[in-house]
């Protein structure tokens, strides 16, 4: 499992770095900040962030703007924009490029963490066709007071727990949030497969199965019998 991580483009160097700490200080995994377009282009192409927080205004001749069209086309994840001016001609040219989020500059610690859960949120959910293909590897769960990447091969299995659901991970540090079995397999590859009322498994950790249990790793898990013939099916189709 992995903190979201975030890029910043802002040109002025003071502001720039109160936003990676305020970020740093909500738990996110923040890049060196970038000044301009091509110092942006190649922190997003080496370090693949989550999420970019764009400044409007940048050193140099291309915009945040210009970036937004760039990241929409060639990238495709979500950024939020970062302005001291709100006035009708900005504000038209910024819903052009369709941002997740946009922040008044001064802005609060509290304004920038709800503006980037809202951001992924918003982008997550209108992605969900491409979260559940099979070219993707991972998604965004709550943990906490944030948003959190998980990847699909991570995952041993998903149990339900009345209003939440407990998510159990190869390195245990498991995660236990407030979502229906029914709306995380949405967001699931073709790796996992119900097996129980309350319980989602990935195929690939399975070590063991027998007539009404199976094995995943060191834990024993029912087998529901209006599941079993699906279970089997899919076992084969693994091979």
């Amino acid at each position: 499992m992995k903190k979201l991580k975030v890029l910043v483009v802002e040109d002025e160097i003071i502001i720039a770095d109160n936003v990676c700490r305020t970020l740093q200080s909500l738990g996110y995994e923040v890049f060196e900040p970038v000044l301009n377009f091509s110092e942006a282009i190649e922190s997003i192409e080496k370090e693949k962030p989550d999420i970019a927080i764009l400044d409007i205004h940048l050193a140099g001749a291309k915009t945040g703007i210009d970036l937004a069209k760039k990241i929409n086309q060639f990238y495709n994840f979500p950024f939020i924009f970062l302005t001291a001016n709100a006035d009708v001609s900005v504000v038209n040219n910024v819903k052009k490029v369709a941002p997740q989020a946009y922040l008044i500059k001064p802005f609060s610690k509290n304004e920038l963490y709800t503006s980037i859960e809202i951001a992924i949120h918003n982008f997550s959910k209108n992605r969900n066709s491409v979260i559940q293909g099979k070219t993707k590897n991972s998604f965004f769960v709550k943990d906490g007071n944030i948003l959190k990447k998980v990847f699909f091969n991570e995952i041993t299995f998903i149990k339900s727990a009345h209003i939440y659901i407990e998510i159990h991970l190869q390195n245990q540090n498991n995660i236990i949030t407030r979502i229906s079995l029914n709306e995380i397999k949405e967001k699931l590859n073709s790796d996992f497969i119900r097996v129980q009322r309350g319980y989602i498994v990935n195929v690939n950790h399975i070590t063991e199965i027998s007539q009404n249990h199976l094995q995943v790793s060191d834990i024993t898990i029912p087998i529901g019998l209006k599941y079993k013939e699906n279970l089997y099916k899919k076992l084969e189709e693994s091979q």
